[in-house]
């Protein structure tokens, strides 16, 4: 007879973690994931630069912005690693 590990592993999908403001190391690149499923994304000192909606999926991300533009990232021991970036969450 076997036995089974009913182990949960948690998605950022699951906890919600990704929702909030994540920033490069410089903190050029401003990106907030608002809870309604859309972000706004500032660069350097353009506010509003790119907006759009998000797709949270385990830990990966897809995002399509108002322009109709498509991106996705992946989420990695509390980094976003999105189109050749690295975003750290502010607390």
């Amino acid at each position: 007879m076997s036995t089974k590990k009913n182990s949960t592993i948690q998605t950022i999908a699951d906890t919600k973690a990704y929702i909030g403001m994540w920033v490069t190391e410089d903190g050029y690149i401003r990106h907030e994931l608002l809870p309604n499923n859309r972000y706004d994304e500032a660069r350097g000192n353009r506010k509003h630069a790119y907006q759009g909606s998000y797709q949270v999926t385990g830990n990966h991300i897809d995002y399509k912005d108002d322009t109709g533009f498509i991106a996705d990232g992946e989420f990695k021991d509390g980094i976003l690693y999105h189109g050749g970036m690295i975003l750290y969450k502010e607390n």
